[in-house]
């Protein structure tokens, strides 16, 4: 082989990498995608979901109100443009918790499709800055200065999604499909103050449009989070980041 076709294929090879880099970034969906539509009373609803590394859940409310309507998630993959789910909770259906589902997306940079549904949803969180960026489970909390811990591979889970500014956590029981609870919006955290602005509620929508301000910090990479709570009860929660 001579010098000048080395270079040639040298500098091919580079560009596959480069572009099957660029096609791979698009390709993710971690972040958070939203959608609008009407209902059929004229209700503009607004859907949010958020992609974890391995964990996404989605929620749909009243976009002027805030009222809560649906909610599910669990686990996902991504082979090509076949995305596999594995349901964890289901508030219209629990029947569909243990349910895997495959189905196509379409995912440019801005972007998130599934043709058969006819969705369509925009991005509005990259998942950046990053610091919360994840799925993150109850693992403990103080009360009464006591610290009580409970175990993350327990099936009752209290899970919080997090994407770069936005945030959902729900509250479920996949051994008894139970469904517990779930709110959601946008949040900041900055030099150890983290802040909730919360846009859903499924078990109190006055608490809709309120800011909640906590103290947070890492420690052992846990997140140590302590604040007061929208009823305004003192707070002091532990979360672990989900493995699985």
């Amino acid at each position: 082989m001579n010098l000048y076709t080395y270079k040639i294929r040298s500098i091919t090879v580079i560009s596959i990498l480069i572009l099957t880099s660029l096609y791979s970034y698009a390709q993710t969906p971690i972040g958070a995608w939203e959608r609008y539509y009407d209902d059929v009373n004229g209700n503009s609803i607004r859907s949010v979901v958020i992609f974890s590394k391995k964990f996404q859940s989605i929620a749909m409310y009243n976009a002027k109100s805030g009222e809560f309507i649906y909610s599910n998630g669990g686990t996902w993959e991504l082979n090509n443009n076949m995305m596999t789910e594995k349901v964890e909770f289901d508030t219209a259906n629990s029947e569909r918790v243990g349910d895997i589902l495959t189905f196509e997306v379409k995912i440019t940079n801005d972007s998130l499709s599934l043709p058969d549904a006819n969705w369509h949803f925009s991005k509005i969180d990259d998942g950046k800055p990053g610091e919360l960026n994840g799925a993150w489970l109850m693992s403990g909390r103080y009360r009464n200065g006591v610290k009580q811990t409970r175990s993350t591979d327990r099936p009752r889970k209290t899970m919080k999604m997090l994407a770069g500014g936005r945030f959902q956590w729900i509250a479920y029981d996949i051994s008894k499909k139970g469904f517990y609870g779930t709110g959601g919006g946008t949040y900041t955290a900055e030099r150890g103050n983290y802040i909730e602005n919360i846009e859903f509620f499924s078990r109190d929508s006055n608490t809709v449009g309120k800011s909640l301000g906590f103290d947070f910090e890492i420690k052992d990479g846990d997140w140590h989070h302590r604040g007061f709570s929208s009823k305004g009860d003192p707070k002091y929660e532990i979360w672990t980041q989900r493995k699985q």
